[in-house]
């Protein structure tokens, strides 16, 4: 019996020791050093990460012992609880002497009612052998969140598909050769070189020039056949072109051009002692064969003047053959006339695409390229939608269904609610149509990923951004791409990726709101500043950006950019009032904010 109580009395005995021991860790605790980073917290990418570095005094883990850090975040009558830091004493040996210290990272998922909220620790010191546990009082850490990442825009970008319609001028050639006589420069009606007489060309171009078509330019080549005095040639070349530049005029005049006749240049291109024309007529020659061509080609190539070589010509035995089947080929006035292609005007084009559209007229009164170009030329969504509408009828292509569900995307930037949802919904209609049509197109995959941008589907808008930047997309299409892919590295906390996004993405105001708060939040305090200076005066991102060179002034410690900031921010936002008097940005700075927002 004696024996019994003596283990009993060394149980309890110990029980009371190590409770003990645990009282004395606890009490201890107050002397423990804690850091959090940041401090207050902030959210980054839907995530609240932070830091929590602890140093335990000497003494303060015994032989045996646990030291357990729990970390709580309370928000309302809700709490979290995040995660705990562990010191073991075996793993710190020299605990009796010395400060233990340990730095733990933690995140929890951020979501709506979390601030204002505060980080509480509890300690727990333990004795694993008896099971025995001791618990410190919770001590706030850190109290409320910072919100300035929640100012990230998701950014959209529309792309239209090429209409493949050019409303600049284009100018059409038409292209007619006379010849001409040995040695002469009239122009003779029966002559028919290339099987088709000069008499009936005349009659052709006579023609021609009577319907008046708007031309530009009548540009006439003489040529000359390889024979006779250098004087001879220079003349017949310049008076063949000038032969047909008279003959043009002439018919001009009779079909009463009046003042237009002025407006057409006419370039007279005599070409002399040129070699050219016969080695090309050459190639193409079937009375001599090769070897002869080459003796041909030899005399050319080789030295003298043009004189000499004529007659080094005229002494090869297949001279005849040449003088009567391939120099007449070379005596011409070879005429282009540039005429303008005639197309309707774009007012024209404009009010016909708006009466198709309306179902005034019929969709045949323009062709395909006719009627896409047409929705280009109204800044009224509703128009646009019509006229694409009845492209997507007419022709049926990818582009048409493309760009029918490109204006849907429009509408839904330009709307909210069931609307926004309705054209959003149109939009997938189209665009999945046209990737049905083409599945490699980059323009369609970009609208795609538009519309899951305008849906929050960020996810889903990634993929589409993936695939659409390995389809070869356009310099235009590439940007705004590149403009989506930053606004989700931004909300991601992928702040060194998003700059370099947004550093090739297509201009506009949101891209470069996000730009400089993705410089922000990465601490390039003086590139936010500089981007963010040319926004402030925007009717539509001005406010949020005045706001945010208030937090870069906070962030650099400068009251007075604080101020300034702030007044212009309330100025264009007074909704932002009540914001700023509460944004722990701006905890240093009371009077500052006081003074922004009296």
């Amino acid at each position: 019996m004696r024996k019994l109580n003596l283990a009993i009395a060394v149980l309890v005995g110990a029980a009371i020791l190590s409770s003990c021991t645990l009282g004395k860790m606890v009490k201890l605790a107050s002397d423990q050093d804690l850091q959090v980073n940041p401090n207050p917290l902030e959210v980054h990418g839907g995530q609240v990460p932070f830091d929590l570095s602890a140093v335990l005094p000497p003494k303060m883990l015994p032989t045996g012992k646990i030291f357990t850090i729990n970390t709580i975040y309370q928000f309302g009558d809700q709490e979290i609880k995040v995660g705990s830091v562990e010191f073991k004493a075996a793993d710190f040996p020299n605990s009796s002497s010395s400060t233990s210290r340990k730095t733990q990272s933690f995140s929890f998922d951020y979501q709506n009612g979390l601030n204002p909220g505060t980080l509480f620790v509890e300690g727990v010191a333990s004795d694993p052998k008896s099971g025995k546990t001791k618990t410190t009082p919770r001590m706030e850490v850190a109290k409320g969140l910072i919100m300035t990442s929640s100012f990230a825009k998701s950014i959209a970008f529309a792309s239209c598909a090429d209409h493949d319609y050019n409303d600049k001028e284009e100018l059409i050639p038409t292209k007619v050769a006379f010849f001409f006589e040995q040695g002469r420069s009239t122009l003779n009606a029966r002559i028919d070189t290339d099987g088709k007489s000069n008499g009936e060309k005349t009659k052709n171009l006579s023609a021609f020039i009577a319907e008046k078509n708007v031309t530009r330019t009548v540009t006439i080549t003489g040529t000359h056949s390889p024979e006779g005095t250098e004087t001879i040639n220079s003349d017949l070349s310049e008076d063949r072109a000038s032969s047909i530049e008279a003959y043009y005029r002439k018919q001009m005049k009779k079909y009463d051009y009046m003042g237009k006749s002025d407006s057409i240049k006419f370039i007279l291109k005599p070409v002399v002692q040129n070699w050219a024309t016969l080695k090309s007529a050459l190639i193409t020659y079937a009375g001599i064969n090769v070897e002869s061509k080459g003796q041909v080609n030899n005399i050319i190539n080789g030295t003298g003047t043009f004189e000499e070589k004529e007659k080094s010509l005229k002494s090869l035995s297949f001279y005849d053959k040449l003088l009567k089947e391939v120099y007449p080929g070379l005596r011409t006035a070879k005429t282009e006339i540039l005429t303008v292609k005639p197309k309707k005007s774009n007012p024209e084009i404009a009010i016909l695409a708006k009466q198709i559209g309306a179902g005034e007229i019929s969709v045949d009164t323009l062709n395909a390229q006719e009627l896409m170009f047409g929705a280009t030329l109204t800044p009224v969504l509703a128009e646009k939608e019509a006229i694409y509408l009845a492209s997507t009828k007419k022709s049926g292509s990818w582009a048409a269904h493309n760009n029918l569900g490109a204006v849907y995307i429009q509408m839904a930037m330009a709307s909210e609610g069931s609307d926004m949802k309705k054209a959003l919904e149109s939009a997938v209609t189209q665009l999945e149509i046209a990737n049905n049509k083409n599945s490699n197109e980059a323009s369609i995959g970009a609208n795609l990923a538009a519309a899951n941008m305008l849906m929050a589907e960020y996810d889903k808008a990634f993929e589409f951004i993936t695939s659409s930047e390995q389809a070869s997309p356009s310099n235009e299409v590439a940007g705004k791409l590149k403009g989506m892919k930053g606004a989700i590295q931004l909300m991601n906390a992928e702040y060194d990726a998003a700059k370099a996004s947004f550093n090739s993405a297509s201009d506009s105001k949101a891209v470069s709101f996000d730009k400089g708060l993705a410089s922000l939040l990465a601490g390039d305090y003086s590139d936010a500043v500089s981007i963010l200076e040319t926004i402030k005066d925007d009717d539509k991102v001005g406010a949020d950006a005045s706001y945010l060179l208030a937090v870069a002034g906070a962030r650099q410690d400068d009251a007075t950019m604080v101020k300034s900031s702030l007044k212009n921010a309330i100025q264009k936002n007074p909704n932002l009032k009540d914001k700023a008097a509460n944004d722990l940005e701006f905890m240093k700075f009371g009077d500052a904010v006081a003074e922004a927002i009296k």
